[in-house]
């Protein structure tokens, strides 16, 4: 079993991610600004208080863990564009100091910057507001940050254009840029099957140093 500390462990995605690695049996260290907002209790699990745009905070807490997954948000547009690629910088940055120590990184990323059978981008959609778009972009530009990153264990999952709290079924596709649809033209994961592929990708690596994506 893996050591998982996980940023952003209280929000929509990162519980799912929490109670997946849990259930698995992982020992995880639950990052937040307040622990009290964590109410899951499990001999596995240990809460502790963090700031992902801290390196050396990001250092203190990755040590000694097999992986570090990042699940932040950042609520609105502008505190996505506030967050999301200072993250990925302040990440990569403490990682780096644990040199050959260092875990991997695994990193909730956006399905803004995927292919649509059109051949375009999901954020090139006419009538996006721009709320979504400033979080669309976010996520793009952490992830041109991800690409130019070598030294580090890298890996971003993208998810499908509509993720949501939903059943777990345990089953989904995977892409690597390209956006996955179904026989209708639906692009959708649920929170619970895309906590289902973070902890895939933990127990059997595949996509080191590259983004992919999961949808039905």
């Amino acid at each position: 079993m893996s050591t998982i500390a996980l940023f952003g462990a209280n929000g929509s995605i990162g519980s799912r991610i929490l109670n997946e690695a849990l259930q698995r049996g992982h020992r995880v260290t639950a990052v937040v600004r307040d622990p009290a907002k964590i109410t899951t209790s499990h001999p596995d699990l240990t809460v502790t208080t963090g700031d992902v745009l801290d390196p050396a905070a990001v250092a203190a807490v990755a040590e000694g863990h097999d992986v570090v997954v990042s699940a932040v948000g950042g609520g609105d547009g502008p505190g996505h564009v506030a967050t999301i690629r200072p993250a990925a910088e302040s990440l990569v940055a403490g990682l780096r100091t644990l040199g050959d120590a260092a875990p991997r990184l695994i990193t909730v990323g956006g399905a803004g910057s995927l292919r649509t059978p059109d051949g375009k981008q999901v954020w090139d959609a006419e009538g996006l507001p721009e709320f979504l778009l400033q979080i669309m972009h976010a996520h793009g530009d952490a992830l041109d940050f991800y690409r130019s990153v070598s030294d580090v264990r890298w890996t971003n999952l993208s998810p499908s254009a509509t993720i949501a709290p939903g059943e777990r079924t345990g089953s989904y596709r995977t892409a690597t840029d390209d956006l996955i649809t179904d026989a209708g033209g639906d692009s959708r994961i649920s929170t619970e099957d895309y906590a289902v592929a973070v902890l895939d990708e933990i127990e059997r690596p595949r996509h080191l140093g590259a983004r992919f994506t999961v949808g039905y």
